[in-house]
């Protein structure tokens, strides 16, 4: 399930990216495969970081003559292990809201992010997250939740405030809101609603056969009720 818009985000072969907060490796895996390049995921979970790279395994390169190179590490948001300007490329996706001390880890963003470079940010966004807040303490009240809802404008500025410079933006997952509203509303953890589980193999057969019926959805519904806000910004380049 990717966020992130790779041709947005300028990945192409030869560059050094980094998927911050990486979880399982969704956007790890998508950009090993979608570029030549050395592909770096981060994650605090030590097992979120053993399920990406057994990803990897599960699903190896087959080219014999491939120059694609992964790293996996464990690593906190707020102290990257990574020297400045390390990157040419950073995904930071669904992670800011779950981080006390967010402008830290944006700080630590800048840090490492090559003059030049760009980075691609997304969380929450606001109306559809906020309904989920109102009808589930559970949601976003447990270890390692979500501590806060954004403000599209809020976190531009965040960003901003670094020396990035924001230019483009959009939504994305716009299917998936529906899906959390109907969890929120019969409980997060429960296990036995039919009509969430129905909704998920819908959710599901979408991502895996990807018809023209649900795309043609997704593309509409993104707009008006996207799960996730996708900012790209681009760090100045000093020699200009």
């Amino acid at each position: 399930m990717r966020t992130v818009d790779f041709n947005t985000l300028g990945l192409k072969d030869g560059l050094r990216v980094l998927d911050l907060g990486c979880g399982e490796g969704r956007h790890v895996h998508a950009m090993y495969h979608h570029a030549v390049c050395h592909v770096v995921g981060v994650d605090l979970a030590f097992d979120d970081v053993k399920k990406t790279r057994d990803g990897f395994s599960a699903c190896p390169d087959m080219d014999p003559e491939t120059k694609r190179v992964y790293s996996l590490c464990v690593g906190n948001a707020l102290t990257l292990p990574f020297a400045d300007d390390s990157f040419d490329k950073i995904v930071c996706s669904e992670v800011l809201e779950h981080i006390p001390n967010h402008r830290q880890a944006l700080k630590e963003i800048t840090r490492i992010l090559k003059p030049g470079g760009t980075l691609a940010v997304s969380v929450p966004r606001y109306w559809p997250e906020w309904i989920c807040w109102a009808l589930s303490e559970e949601y976003h009240n447990e270890p390692g939740g979500h501590v806060r809802i954004f403000r599209t404008g809020q976190l531009k500025k965040d960003v901003s405030e670094n020396g990035l410079s924001f230019f483009h933006r959009h939504w994305a997952h716009g299917l998936h809101s529906p899906y959390w509203w109907l969890r929120c509303a019969v409980g997060v953890k429960n296990t036995k609603s039919k009509l969430v589980a129905a909704y998920h193999r819908f959710l599901v057969w979408d991502l895996v056969k990807q018809p023209w019926l649900t795309r043609a959805l997704e593309a509409l519904a993104a707009p008006l009720m996207g799960k996730s806000v996708v900012l790209y910004f681009t760090k100045e380049n000093r020699a200009a």
